[in-house]
């Protein structure tokens, strides 16, 4: 599991890669990954966009910008958590995602949180250690 924590909101990942997924648009490689997001702090916040970074074994980079999270835009009081599962597919068995989240705090203050980067391996990709 990969942890990242900003301004007392945590966010955790557990990606899990999925072998019986059949190849779509030539990536024949797809994990999916479970995200929770804790509001550990004192004030209600609101998820409103997210920034995914997503970089496959060759090096190549794909931007991914979109209002909220599965079609929702959770608001977190103190104390809640709000879980979703989605997916990314890559044409290579390895790879990694990193971003971020867009907030808005009840005053309307907007800031942005961590998504820590997480890895994307596949069981029989060669790990390379740099």
């Amino acid at each position: 599991m990969y942890r990242a924590v900003t301004r007392q909101i945590e966010v955790t990942v557990e990606p899990n890669f999925l072998p019986e997924r059949p190849p779509v648009d030539r990536r024949q490689y797809f994990w999916s990954y479970t995200i929770v997001i804790t509001n550990t702090g004192a004030e209600t916040v609101q998820l409103r966009t997210r920034h995914w970074i997503i970089t496959d074994a060759s090096g190549h980079k794909e931007e991914v910008r979109g209002e909220g999270v599965i079609g929702e835009q959770p608001v977190l009081a103190p104390g809640e958590r709000f879980e979703y599962t989605s997916g990314v597919g890559l044409p290579t068995g390895s790879g990694f995602m990193s971003g971020s989240y867009q907030m808005m705090s009840e005053s309307g203050e907007q800031f942005e949180i961590d998504i820590p980067a997480f890895s994307l391996d596949s069981p029989d990709s060669k790990r390379v250690l740099n």
